[in-house]
């Protein structure tokens, strides 16, 4: 290692000056070597400085320029400078530096640490917003002393150009439309200027190590999700369940773009959630892991977040990463274009919305015949609007003056092409944009929306007076509710409204006033004229391209709000649809009504089969002698249920099923009946889904086996049919279908997962909806069962064709194995799967191995509960604690163990004793607890019966009546209270405390199929309107 250069006695002595020039000449060893120095080291020598001091303060030069507090520098300079003359005074001579030097190898060899101050790493608490801290090393480390010329001419390159021309480089290796190679996005300490947009690598100095790149050190904590006992544990220190020490990559989040914002900081300030679960949720969803898998089996890392934030957490992920992308594909386009300067290049990496991007790129689109500052820039301008800020008393607009020339003919031209250039520059400023954004923030900004002129003849009158209350309509943006929003955005694409923001007149006043005297104020005296040029420029800006900038955004953030509320509105509605409860061991008759065609009936035993179908007709003058055959097929099959849906003649076969039922027709059975939506049945009674599960059979009589089976299995019939057909949501036409499909898919989902399925008997149809698995998947699982047999175990998913271990991981979990299926299957086949059973672990269309393991394949039992393959190690582990075994599990001899155990010692230490967290060893709680046939959805509404009926004449002013809502609302709740109409229920009625407190709700409102008791509040016959106020959940 060559001798270090530390004060200027030790230089001094073994180096001479050569005459005229900027060399030291080295005689250390018998050697002279030249080593070259720069202005200011050497005035630093020569008047006493430090050696070691000269690359880092132009280091730190270098960082003050970018600085905006030049104090703050300035006491970093001297803090460097105090802390250098610290070193000196302690300094030693080493080793001499041997005559013979290797020459520099490619690939440069693995530099010798030096001895340096311990590593800090901050735990992650409510204080500390970063997640990577960057180590200063503070001891000095020699440097060769050949290469001081290459730092001098390191130092001397703008740290700007370089951070410009590395990022160009880069992108231009980052196809258009392909995955590359991700970037590296790296969260820094609070005071790391991010908006820079200048790079993470620091110049070297002669104080530190640069001889080659540094080898990574290795996390000490991995983060794998393969096994339990490594997940984080809660502890008192962090109750809510945040990571007691975070690995130093928690946020080293890739992407594939690198911009100017750290995503993980952004997630958390739009979804208001901790920085450190926004980048576990980042990881999770990197890996791809599903929503139902993360919500039940990693509690830990999400903080117990709900399934809904989890996917809002989701959604705006997606969102930040469509900008990041669209941004990346705009720098490619301009940079093709040769449009790509450094001012634009940092204003896109800026962006952070779809808007912002938009704003900035809108000027340079090609074939666009370019924005008035544009065209003033062309006829050479520019440098007039910036002498006018820079250097008011030099600007002569008469010089430009060229009457030969369109746009610089008279000064009135000039001066508008100075003012357009101004304004254009004052609306694309990054600071302005923010003071006029806060500055809206505290002001009344009301939008406000009136009936077009053009309504009156191209619009239908009918379609008009929908809009009645909106066509004289104003409202503050922080007041207006997201359903008047989409009404008011629905009005205006019909061409009935005409919308508008309105902003108060201070806001323009105060706008102009700051940029006068702060932003945009002339350096220098600048003449009446000019200073009119300049406030006509803060005018024509605002008006001409502030102001719709600000509408477009508010609007878009409205719409964007309103939009998702709805979105997620419809999938609480789809939650609890999906979740009703389901009438087992019933066989029912499920009712199609009609008029011409008649009522198309179908039976239904308990198991779903069907026993018969037929065709009556109730309302065409046959109706006693069709009862005839409606009692007999009752009587036949012993169904005491009928199920009529809500579609066409609904309300007159309700009529006729009630008369009979009042008259006890149908005696000695006692029949009731129930509504249930046919949303989507006649959709589903074409579909190829229906064709192959019922082939030969009548669409109209699917449509009927459809409605019964509704009531019987919810879930199971409801999942066949595409979620936006089922008609619980509101507006769902006028938002972003790929949002609302996506969400729903989503919902559909987690549904199925949670409630699980039965692998051996459950349909292709209910299986591809299973987390993990998709239609290929649930074809591939179908057909091993049919080849091979029942499945005995969760293992024996693994030798299915296309299921690799991230898909097994996912849905394992939520697949179960009925062993008392196991055993009827076992019994009628002659086969005993009590006993091992060898077979080769190869799957199907694979090659078999050279090698090839066998596997003992067995049923257990563990296989029929919530728990996943992965904690059975700790299942057992827990059973051996509380002293049971695995064929207790469901029975109440397990209950009262698990209970006596928690009682004794707490989740919380047997937590601890088990090595795992306590969400972990909850879900092995309540799968060793639960029963075996437990199904939550029991915890849900069951579909209301009913034996008569009430009509809409008969209802009264406060009276009290039972319904069941039908949907739900972001104005209010409808519910069927037997009239034929739904009454609705404002939202202002709809408190918190009215709500069941008792059951387990996923949101503070209401969904479909919850009985609640309400009072009618007021009637509307000729507009069949009814209001009804809530009195309490049933």
């Amino acid at each position: 290692m060559p001798k270090p250069l530390r004060s200027r006695s030790a230089f001094a002595g073994c180096c001479e000056r050569e005459e005229g020039r900027d060399f030291w000449i080295c005689k250390t060893s018998g050697e002279n070597r030249k080593v070259r120095l720069n202005t200011d080291s050497r005035q630093s020598w020569l008047a006493g400085g430090k050696m070691s001091s000269v690359s880092r303060r132009a280091k730190v030069k270098d960082q003050t320029d970018k600085s905006k507090d030049d104090f703050s520098s300035f006491s970093e300079l001297s803090s460097v400078s105090d802390e250098d003359d610290k070193e000196d005074s302690v300094w030693e001579p080493k080793k001499k530096v041997p005559k013979s030097r290797k020459p520099r190898a490619p690939k440069q060899p693995k530099p010798k640490r030096m001895p340096q101050k311990k590593k800090y790493t901050p735990k992650i608490g409510d204080d500390s917003e970063g997640v990577v801290v960057k180590e200063e090393l503070n001891n000095s480390v020699a440097i060769d002393d050949t290469d001081l010329e290459d730092r001098k001419n390191e130092l001397d390159t703008v740290q700007t150009e370089k951070t410009f021309k590395r990022k160009l480089k880069n992108l231009a290796q980052l196809p258009v439309g392909r995955k590359t190679k991700k970037l590296k996005v790296e969260k820094t300490s609070t005071d790391t200027n991010l908006e820079s947009g200048s790079s993470n690598t620091e110049t070297p100095g002669t104080s530190t190590m640069w001889a080659g790149p540094c080898k990574k050190e290795k996390n000490e904590e991995d983060f794998a999700f393969g096994q339990s006992p490594l997940k984080k544990i809660k502890t008192t220190i962090c109750p809510q369940g945040q990571p007691v020490k975070l690995p130093a990559n928690a946020s080293n989040i890739k992407e594939e773009v690198e911009m100017n914002w750290d995503i993980v900081q952004v997630l958390s300030e739009r979804t208001n959630i901790e920085l450190w679960v926004c980048a576990n949720i980042i990881r999770l969803f990197n890996d791809d892991n599903t929503i139902p898998f993360i919500i039940r089996y990693r509690k830990e890392l999400i903080n117990n977040l709900d399934a809904d934030s989890l996917r809002e957490v989701q959604q705006t992920l997606e969102e930040l990463r469509a900008v990041a992308k669209k941004v990346h594909n705009t720098i490619q386009k301009m940079k093709k274009d040769g449009k790509l300067s450094e001012c634009l290049f940092k204003a896109l990496l800026n962006c952070k919305t779809l808007e912002e991007l938009e704003h900035v790129s809108a000027p340079y689109k090609t074939g666009s015949k370019g924005t008035k500052a544009q065209r003033a820039k062309q006829l050479g301008l520019e440098g007039a609007a910036k002498t006018l800020l820079e250097n008011p008393g030099a600007l002569n607009l008469l010089s430009y003056l060229k009457p030969s020339v369109k746009g610089l003919s008279t000064l009135q031209d000039i001066e508008t092409g100075v003012q357009h250039i101004l304004a254009d520059m004052i609306a694309k400023d990054k600071d302005t944009l923010d003071f006029i954004r806060k500055l809206c923030q505290n002001r009344p900004i009301c939008i406000q929306s009136t009936l077009s002129k053009m309504s009156s003849t191209k619009v239908n009158e009918k379609d008009v007076d929908k809009f009645l209350l909106y066509q004289n309509f104003s409202c503050s943006i922080r007041n207006i509710h997201h359903h008047q929003i989409l009404a008011i955005n629905r009005g205006e694409n019909l061409k009935i409204l005409t919308v508008k923001v309105n902003f108060p007149d201070g806001v323009k006043n105060e706008f102009c006033r700051w940029c006068i005297q702060n932003r945009w104020r002339p350096h220098g005296f600048a003449r009446p004229e000019l200073m009119k040029i300049l406030h006509n420029s803060l005018d024509d800006s605002f008006k001409r391209l502030i102001y719709p900038l600000l509408c477009r955004e508010f609007r878009a953030k409205l719409t964007s709000d309103a939009e998702k509320e709805s979105v997620m509105m419809f999938g609480r509605n789809l939650r609890q649809l999906l979740l009703t409860s389901p009438v087992r061991g019933r066989t029912l008759m499920g009712v199609d009504p009609g008029y011409k065609h008649g009522c198309k009936l179908a039976i239904i035993s308990p198991t779903s089969q069907i026993l018969h179908t037929d065709v009556v007709y109730l309302h065409c003058g046959q109706g006693f002698r069709e009862a005839e055959k409606i009692k007999r097929l009752l009587q036949n099959f012993n169904c005491s249920t009928v199920v009529i849906g809500n579609g066409t003649a609904c309300r007159e076969t309700e009529a006729y099923f009630a008369d009979l039922i009042m008259k006890n027709y149908f005696a000695p059975l006692d029949v009731v009946y129930c509504i249930v939506s046919e949303a989507g049945a006649s959709i589903y009674s074409v579909s190829p889904e229906a064709n192959k599960e019922m082939p030969g059979l009548d669409p109209n009589l699917r449509s009927a086996v459809s409605i019964a089976r509704r009531v019987q299995d919810p879930l199971a019939e409801l999942v066949k049919i595409e979620p936006k057909h089922i008609g619980v949501g509101m507006y769902q036409h006028d938002v972003s279908q790929i949002l609302l499909k996506a969400t729903l898919d989503s919902i559909v989902e987690e549904c199925v997962s949670f409630v699980g399925v039965d692998i051996n008997i459950c349909s292709e149809v209910l299986l591809r909806h299973i987390a993990g698995l998709n239609a290929n998947r649930a074809k591939s699982i179908i057909e091993w069962r049919e080849k091979n047999g029942p499945f005995i175990n969760r293992e024996q998913l693994k030798k299915v064709k296309g299921l690799g271990p991230k898909s097994f991981q996912q849905c394992a979990g939520f697949i179960r194995i009925n062993q008392d299926y196991i055993q009827t299957f076992s019994s009628s086949h002659h086969t005993d799967f009590s006993t091992d059973i060898k077979v080769t672990n190869e799957k199907q269309g694979k090659k078999r191995s050279k090698t090839p393991m066998n596997v003992v394949l067995k049923p257990n039992p563990l296989d029929q509960t919530c728990i996943h393959p992965e904690s059975y190690d700790i299942a057992l582990r827990f059973l051996s604690f509380i002293g049971g075994t695995l064929y207790e599990i469901g029975k109440p001899e397990m209950q009262q163990k698990v209970n006596s155990l928690l009682k004794k010692d707490g989740i919380q230490k047997i937590a601890e004793e088990l090595q795992t967290t306590v969400p972990t060893l909850q879900v092995i709680i309540d799968g060793l607890s639960q029963p075996e046939s437990f199904d939550f959805r029991t915890d849900f509404d069951k579909p209301d019966f009913k034996r008569s009926i009430v009509c809409l004449e008969d209802l009264q002013v406060g009276e009290v009546l039972t319904g069941k809502v039908q949907n739900a609302t972001l104005f209010g709740i409808f519910v069927d209270i037997g009239v034929g109409k739904a009454g609705l229920i404002p939202i202002r009625n709809v408190t918190e405390a009215k709500l069941s407190k008792t059951k387990k709700r996923r949101s503070l409102g209401l969904g479909p199929g919850e009985r609640v008791e309400v009072r009618v509040v007021q009637i509307d016959i000729p507009r069949s309107r009814i209001t009804l106020d809530l009195i309490r959940v049933l």
